[in-house]
């Protein structure tokens, strides 16, 4: 500190300890002392107000605490909201923040807001250098006469500073500096007032400022004012709603007209209105007309997360709970899943997700034909585009809310007395993405055991003997497809007997066929090939099954005990699609973020498709091939032996499609999964609440004809893209 600024605050001290109450008319001799700081150099002179509580401990203490004060502002970017959108980039599905906040250039402001905040906050913003010696002195006298705080003396810019120390405050001891009143604070905000607006023009304080105000209704920054208010953007504020907003800035709760009487809000208002008179920023005749105007809201709720999409869109709630679950598992938003959740909300990203609206919309329509929400069966599917691994719908028989109170009965008896069913209404992940097992997927699972042996070098023309009934290898315990100790599967009908190769195995779901082709191959080869291709295990048996210490002995796992999830058996067939391309399932199209930026993570866009070659390319093909004879497209070289499941799939796409069907014991799921080289879907019907409560017959073609149409819709307009055939040595052998 400078001679001349340690003598010129002592004389500030000395003077300030000879103030009494009634000293009114001393106060007028705080300017010579003012112009001597200036005169002297010194930028300080409005720190009078802070250093009356330092009066008592003497000049130099004083003195050598204003030295220690910070010079400089170190801004911490604040909270902003994150923007969710669907795969358009337009349509906005949620938002995620705990400060709804968009930052807006001062341009993109009504000039009314700006000149309104000032009238309302620092009439003589544009005169001072951070601190407004006036203001002081002015504050200075009306708390002594009130014998406390009846006045601050607090400039736009020393505001300003308070709100960049809370935002930028890392733990709470530092939020309560920021905000505590103290001395230390007052001279912490006034020293970096003075030096901020040597830096930084007055434009961009009352820039920050407006983007930093809390205006109430979680309403964080003008931007979110205006939206939260008036429902309309900062450019488009009236005279009236700029005074209004401009107001509630001092008192947000007291001047709310939201939810009080609007009686403190208006002459809060009309306060601002002839403040804005005064320093000339509207006419007498504006301000008179502007007082006479009654407060008009157009209140708006921001949606934040996820159960607050759009209500006509309830649907999209289950693929934002997929999105907000997948980027806590990433490490690119921090350290771990609740930094990462913290990010989401507080830093400003633009999302473009995957989803497609319009296939949403045509899979929310044909699972709704088959299975209403209301129903104890959940009806879902899932489409993936293969080759990028992006999820374009998830859509189920739900309502994607917290509020069950009206749901049905559970549909466990034993469990009715203490929990409603999650239905209609649930959070519960049942598409995917969450911590639910998932459902038995039945004969899906054949197409491990196939790519497995395909992959193994097995031909196409690998042929078995299949008998009505097979007794196998695996040891199992006792029930009703055992055989003394071993593990006894049959097939659905009595037409699947006879000589079976994997064309016409895999058409018709021969059980005795596939549990002689895995003993071949080795169940274990079948488990890992599932893992390959993005499966996990989620239940205490399936992991202790899939161990290499017993991987080998599940016979069972061909024919699907194991459980699955809708977006694990979509993206299985999608990597059928892009000819054994790997794509991780990816909610995300575009991340930007606050400042426009493609968000990276170690030089990868993190947004990015996440692929890489799994299978050979011809080992996909041959899978691909016997998966058409299930859909009734046919084979391109082999014979599917006449019949198939899921005939009615082709019948009504019109288009090259495979796939596979499946259902489990006693009917308690019905599953299809199909594809295209465009598009791959996995549709199911299952109770989630209780996985022994069977679907019936009469459900069980309900996913081929949801899967189907799903897809036809989807395609429409789009080239017929065929599959290309696999090499001759994949269908023969070497």
């Amino acid at each position: 500190m400078t001679d001349a600024k340690r003598e010129f605050t002592s004389a500030v001290l000395s003077y300030l300890r000879g103030v009494t109450k009634t000293g009114l008319a001393k106060a007028g001799r705080l300017a010579p002392l003012i112009r001597a700081g200036l005169i002297a150099g010194v930028a300080i002179a409005g720190l009078v107000f802070p250093l009356v509580a330092l009066a008592g401990v003497g000049a130099k203490t004083g003195a050598d605490a204003l030295a220690s004060m910070p010079e400089q502002l170190t801004v911490v970017p604040s909270a902003q909201t994150t923007y969710v959108y669907a795969n358009d980039g337009k349509t906005l599905l949620t938002m995620f923040y705990e400060e709804h906040r968009k930052p807006t250039k001062i341009e993109d402001m009504s000039p009314y807001i700006t000149s309104a905040i000032v009238a309302s906050e620092d009439t003589r913003f544009y005169e001072h250098n951070g601190v407004d010696p006036k203001g002081v002195a002015r504050a200075f006298v009306a708390n002594q006469q009130a014998g406390g705080v009846s006045q601050g003396a607090s400039t736009l810019t020393m505001q300003y500073v308070r709100m960049a120390l809370r935002d930028g405050a890392r733990t709470p001891k530092e939020a309560l500096e920021a905000t505590e009143q103290t001395t230390a604070r007052k001279l912490r905000e006034m020293r970096l007032a003075i030096e901020l607006e040597k830096r930084v023009s007055k434009e961009e304080i009352l820039q920050r400022y407006l983007n930093s105000a809390y205006f109430g209704h979680r309403a964080y920054g003008i931007f979110a004012a205006a939206e939260v208010f008036f429902s309309k953007t900062p450019k488009q504020l009236t005279l009236t709603e700029a005074a209004l907003l401009a107001g509630l800035v001092k008192a947000p709760t007291a001047y709310d007209p939201a939810v009080n009487d609007r009686t403190a809000a208006t002459e809060r208002r009309n306060y601002v209105i002839d403040q804005m008179r005064k320093m000339g920023s509207i006419t007498a005749a504006q301000a008179d007309s502007a007082r006479k105007t009654k407060i008009k809201l157009k209140l708006t709720s921001p949606p934040n997360d996820c159960v607050s999409v759009p209500k006509k869109h309830n649907d999209w709630g289950f693929f934002c709970d997929y999105l907000r679950n997948w980027w806590m598992e990433q490490p690119a938003f921090g350290a771990d899943p609740q930094e990462r959740l913290e990010n989401l909300r507080r830093g400003g990203y633009r999302v473009v997700t995957t989803i497609d609206p319009k296939i949403q919309a045509s899979a929310m329509e044909h699972i709704l034909d088959k299975e209403k929400k209301k129903s104890v069966y959940a009806h879902g599917e899932v489409v993936i585009e293969p080759g990028t691994g992006r999820i374009k719908a998830m859509a189920v028989n739900r309502r994607y809310s917290l509020d069950q109170k009206n749901n049905g009965e559970h549909s466990d008896r034993r469990k009715r007395d203490d929990i409603r069913g999650n239905y209609p209404n649930t959070v519960n992940p049942l598409l995917g993405g969450g911590d639910m097992a998932g459902y038995q997927a039945g004969s899906t699972f054949k197409i491990f055991t196939m790519l497995a042996a395909l992959d193994e070098g097995m031909p196409l023309t690998t042929a078995f003997n299949a008998p009505q009934r097979y007794v196998s290898k695996y040891i199992t315990a006792p029930g009703p497809a055992t055989c003394g100790i071993h593990w006894c599967p049959k097939n659905s009908s009595a037409s699947m007997t006879g000589r079976q190769t994997m064309w016409s195995g895999f058409g018709k779901s021969v059980n005795t066929y596939f549990v002689q082709l895995e003993q071949k191959v080795g169940a274990e080869k079948a488990v890992r090939m599932a893992e390959r291709l993005g499966l996990k295990w989620r239940t205490d048996v399936d992991r202790e099954l899939a161990t290499p210490e017993h991987a080998g002995g599940w016979g069972a796992f061909t024919l699907g005990v194991s459980d699955a999830t809708p977006i694990e058996m979509a993206n299985v067939f999608a990597t059928l699609a892009a000819e054994g391309t790997y794509c991780e399932p990816i909610p995300v199209r575009l991340i930007n973020t606050r400042d426009g930026a493609s968000y990276e993570y170690k030089g990868k866009k993190v947004a990015g498709p996440r692929c890489h070659q799994e299978l050979r390319p011809e080992v996909a093909q041959a899978a691909t091939d016997a998966a058409r004879c299930v859909t009734g497209y046919g084979a391109a070289k082999g014979d599917c032996g006449g019949w198939q499941t899921s005939p009615m799939v082709h019948a009504t796409l019109h288009r090259p499609v495979a796939g596979k069907s499946g259902t489990t014991d006693s009917n308690r799921s019905a599953w299809f999964c199909g594809y295209t080289p465009q598009l791959a879907a996995a549709a199911f019907v299952a109770d989630p609440d209780n996985p022994e409560n069977t679907v019936g017959t009469s459900r069980g073609t309900i996913s081929k004809y949801t899967v189907a149409e799903t897809l036809k819709d989807a395609l429409k307009g789009k080239p017929k893209e065929k599959f290309n055939p696999p090499p001759d040595f994949m269908v023969h052998g070497d």
